[in-house]
């Protein structure tokens, strides 16, 4: 993966699972950032599914049901429309499952899937990758996901972002977990103390207890 973006843009590679309210918020901020700093948001597959097969017997039995079910359907159809159309189809097809699934409280089900294809006109078919047999793309979707754990450490979820260090070299980070999304300067400035914490050598972690759930108000 190349640490340049295209026009000198600083390139931003997100890892996401569509189905985490919280990488969707982290994601929505990140195309704000857009907006005001010159950035290029470079869209990666990841997986709660996979990155949670290790401890199943560990979750709690409502959240092991859905890593073990419903938790597939979307990343795989997602890692299929990237196969077969390319990188360009993954941030509208994200944009337009994360708004149906999050912002319209669909959730992650078949018909919510279905609905984002036609949102961005990619075709119907598509949803075949949904059913729990069609393993056809898992060693793409494992790649891209283990690239961006590789990037962090094991002990983290989504969202994953890497942005640029001092040396110029990535720094990846879980995070930053915020809500609601900021936006215009407030937006701005989250994203230069991200790049500030990632100059330094040997930064590891900020963290506070979580005291609202993902706001969704004002996407």
């Amino acid at each position: 993966m190349s640490d340049t973006a295209t026009g000198g843009k600083t390139p931003v590679d997100f890892w996401f699972d569509p189905l985490c309210p919280w990488a969707w918020m982290t994601s929505r901020w990140v195309l704000e950032v857009e907006k005001v700093r010159d950035i290029e948001v470079r869209w990666h597959i990841m997986s709660l599914a996979v990155l949670n097969e290790p401890k199943l017997d560990e979750l709690p039995d409502g959240y092991r049901q859905l890593m073990t079910t419903d938790a597939w359907a979307p990343v795989r159809v997602v890692t299929a429309a990237w196969q077969k159309h390319g990188d360009d189809v993954l941030g509208p097809l994200y944009t337009a499952l994360g708004t149906r699934i999050h912002n319209n409280g669909e959730g992650p089900t078949v018909e919510a899937v279905a609905g984002a294809l036609a949102d961005v006109g990619l075709p119907a078919d598509l949803i075949d990758y949904a059913d729990q047999e069609n393993f056809e793309f898992d060693a793409e979707l494992r790649a891209s996901h283990k690239e961006g754990i590789e990037k962090v450490g094991q002990d983290v979820g989504t969202p994953v972002i890497a942005v640029p260090g001092a040396d110029g070299e990535q720094i990846a980070f879980f995070g930053p977990v915020v809500t609601p999304a900021p936006k215009g300067e407030d937006a701005a400035r989250l994203w230069d103390g991200t790049l500030a914490v990632a100059s330094v050598p040997g930064f590891y972690e900020i963290k506070r207890s979580r005291t609202a759930g993902p706001d969704f108000s004002n996407l």
